[in-house]
């Protein structure tokens, strides 16, 4: 290559963070090389120090003697002293010994050089150089929070099937699983292709049982949204789920409301029936008048002290809870309608039972639910079930739309209880690391289910997600979050994201939404959001030697979200379709 001098490439102004070069002669300086914005300069401050830049932008100034000259911007990386990369550095003095493009070498020493071989973590390389990996630390990846964002058809799905197939095919030995967990919260059903061998959940094989869902998952299922403060239906309610556990429990100490431990839900369902329904003495309120043929009223119908049963508070429920009974009519002054007589709770019923009975639901409610335990459940979600997996897919697809986010929130509620008493379980054997299955959970389409939202509906899943996302990493659960729409996901949760892939984005929203939150920035390279190619992304974070833009290497198995070839499929001759078929996959008959 020629010097420098020869073609008068040299630096002309330095500032706090920039440079700025003057190159007579482009092609005798670039010698043959693609020199644009992102690619990479060296600046040579001595024999053994040299700086690294990036070109930000480049344009044509003509002198006075109507001479062209380029006019190159570049941000300062770093420097290369002693054969290491150092972010940062001296300040450059002027003027400089030398202007060329950064050599392969220099770049490599950037990346390759950049993390701990045991540590290193691959999967894409430079835009401006595919011969140039881009390393990340594998550990400061995954236990923070990574968010990847990008519009529709900009590469999310390939981008994050690439990331998960990389971690569960390394190993450090020759055996068939690695250590590695990955639950995928996949909403659109685009996962089981690339990931064959996962343990694969879908609404007809899920089972969640309903008496692992807390007080707030509960009445969000079954109180109705307008009526979500009713006191009276939610008094009852707790009052009737609570007793049940304790009489389903006899051997745990503490029984509460929230406790994950099992109760019937059908016999808190007969429970409900007769309170709604109680009649009982007006002469002695502790009678209640069950039509069971025990007593015979009076020749009018009237009663007197003795007539009903005579139940205290225990007693009363065991009956409630056995079956569903008849009472006696009310009668002026003579049989009266019980306490919680209150026709919200007849609304409350006819709800509460049209959802246990819902065919949809079964996976909450159904059989499997009372044979189903709390270790059962949590093996099945993170791959240690009958079928031992790397990644579980939970196809989230077939769950309706009104419970989709209590199921993510009982299902990430569940796995970070998980990370915390495992963690509590480790610390007080004496062990060094606090857990040794670290889980990833990925939320496909975060924002569907926390959003930048306080509607109710939202509630259960937003606490759920906003808690691993502030407390996860310290018991060895972390999130990696997806969207189209960034700037509509919950900011608690995406703030606390340390790494990103900000893929296109056109969305001006979405683009200044990003901007803000992101922990690190690279000059003008968020301006190139919009116009990236699929596949490409801007790295940042923590995990990275500095903000990169990347090409994420091809996923195979790839995940069932390729574009369709409308146009090319339109030109074919007419399909006839099954719509016999299409009605039974439809209705699942």
């Amino acid at each position: 290559m020629s010097s420098s001098i020869d073609f008068k490439a040299e630096v002309i102004a330095v500032y706090p963070d920039k440079v700025r070069i003057s190159v007579s002669d482009i092609a005798a300086f670039s010698d043959g090389k693609s020199i644009r914005v992102g690619s990479y300069l060296r600046i040579t401050d001595s024999e053994d120090c040299a700086l690294i830049a990036i070109i930000e932008n480049f344009c044509i100034e003509v002198t006075d003697k109507a001479e062209r000259r380029h006019v190159i911007e570049a941000l300062p990386l770093g420097i290369i002293a002693e054969g290491k990369f150092i972010r940062g550095g001296d300040t450059l003095t002027i003027p400089p010994t030398g202007v060329s493009p950064a050599t392969d070498a220099d770049i490599k020493k950037i990346f390759e050089d950049s993390v701990e071989p045991a540590k290193k973590f691959v999967f894409g390389s430079l835009v401006s150089n595919n011969e140039i990996k881009v390393p990340v630390d594998g550990d400061r990846f995954f236990n923070k929070h990574i968010a990847v964002v990008g519009s529709t058809g900009a590469g999310k799905s390939h981008t994050i099937a690439k990331i998960i197939q990389s971690a569960v095919s390394a190993k450090n030995g020759n055996y068939a699983l690695n250590n590695s967990h990955v639950v995928i919260f996949d909403i659109h059903s685009e996962y089981k292709s690339a990931f064959p061998d996962a343990n694969f959940l879908d609404a007809s094989n899920l089972t969640l049982p309903y008496w692992l869902l807390n007080s707030e998952e509960l009445e969000e299922v079954l109180l109705d949204t307008g009526e979500r403060d009713n006191y009276n239906q939610s008094a009852v309610f707790r009052q009737l789920v609570t007793e049940n556990k304790k009489r389903h429990n006899t051997g745990s100490k503490f029984v509460f409301y929230d406790s994950p431990l099992k109760f019937d839900i059908r016999q808190v369902l007969n429970a409900l029936f007769n309170i709604k329904n109680e009649t009982v003495n007006s002469r002695n309120e502790s009678r209640y008048m069950i039509a069971d043929g025990s007593y015979t009223l009076l020749a009018d119908g009237k009663t007197d002290q003795t007539h009903g049963l005579l139940l205290d508070a225990d007693q009363r429920l065991d009956k409630y809870f056995a079956n569903r009974l008849e009472f006696h009519p009310t009668k002026p002054q003579s049989i009266t309608a019980g306490s919680y007589a209150d026709k919200s709770l007849d609304k409350f019923f006819t709800r509460f039972e049209s959802k246990v009975a819902q065919d949809r639901l079964q996976f909450l409610f159904g059989p499997a639910a009372d044979t189903a335990s709390l270790e059962g459940t949590l093996m099945n979600l993170i791959g240690y079930g009958a079928k031992q997996s790397n990644v579980t897919v939970i196809d989230l697809s077939g769950v309706p739309f009104e419970v989709l986010s209590i199921t993510v929130s009982l299902i990430s509620r569940i796995l970070f209880e998980y990370g915390y008493h495992y963690k509590v379980m480790r610390t007080s054997a004496n062990e060094l690391i606090n857990t040794d299955a670290p889980l990833l959970l990925v939320y496909e389409e975060a924002h569907k289910y926390v959003p930048n939202s306080d509607l109710a509906r939202f509630r259960a899943s937003k606490f759920s997600i906003e808690r691993i996302a502030k407390e996860g990493r310290k018991y060895g659960v972390t999130l990696l979050l997806s969207s189209q729409r960034p700037s509509e996901i919950s900011e608690t949760i995406f703030s606390q994201c340390s790494n990103f892939l900000a893929m296109r984005l056109t969305n001006p929203s979405d683009q200044n939404y990003v901007s803000r939150l992101l922990p690190d920035t690279l000059g003008n390279l968020c301006d190139k959001l919009p116009t990236l190619s699929a596949g490409e992304a801007l790295l940042i974070g923590e995990a990275v030697v500095m903000p990169s833009l990347i090409k994420v290497e091809p996923c195979c198995p790839a995940p069932s979200s390729t574009d369709i070839p409308y146009y090319q499929l339109w030109k074919e001759e007419w399909k006839t379709l099954d719509f016999a078929n299409i009605k039974k996959t439809w209705l699942k008959e």
